[in-house]
């Protein structure tokens, strides 16, 4: 275990990815913190929100590739391309489905109060709304931090960036 151990904590891409992601979630918290005025520990290891976490860890991990390889190697090259791939998606589609999330809520929670005057005409249409919102939902909302925006990337890639420029490579 102690050379498998030893063997993880001394590869320089992961110790730049580990340290990326945890700095940008820790950063992200913080931001959440001081913004609505309280801890939500959902943000040390929930997806969206600035700065983008994701492209923290595959922009350092380039950014090591190319210290460690070169600029001219395949290596780079592949994590280049996977960076590009990971942000472009970051605030692609997980950023619509965010979207997306958001109006779901919206319409379901608006909906169940609205169902409130139903009961009025008629028992039936709240019992089986109650039956399939269980199954479908289950009284939970659906999470609206998937994805980033530009400047959440952005922020997310220079931090990347700084922490793999400062963090001297092996000897």
């Amino acid at each position: 275990m102690g050379s498998t151990w030893k063997a993880i904590t001394s590869n320089y891409i992961i110790n730049l990815a580990f340290i990326s992601w945890s700095l940008a979630q820790v950063i992200k918290t913080l931001l959440t913190l001081i913004q609505v005025k309280e801890f939500r520990a959902e943000r040390l290891f929930g997806a969206g929100g600035m700065p983008s976490s994701h492209s923290a860890l595959v922009c350092s991990i380039t950014v090591g590739m190319a210290k460690l390889q070169g600029y001219d190697s395949p290596l780079f090259a592949l994590t280049l391309c996977f960076a590009a791939v990971v942000m472009y998606d970051a605030m692609g589609v997980r950023r619509a489905a965010g979207e997306q999330a958001k109006v779901l809520n919206k319409m379901i929670f608006s909906f169940k109060d609205i169902s409130k005057v139903f009961d009025l005409l008629n028992e039936e249409i709240e019992e089986e709304y109650n039956e399939n919102t269980d199954n479908i939902v289950g009284h939970k909302e659906l999470k609206e931090y998937l994805g980033h925006t530009p400047l959440e990337v952005f922020g997310g890639a220079l931090l990347g960036i700084l922490i793999a420029s400062l963090l001297p490579m092996p000897v």
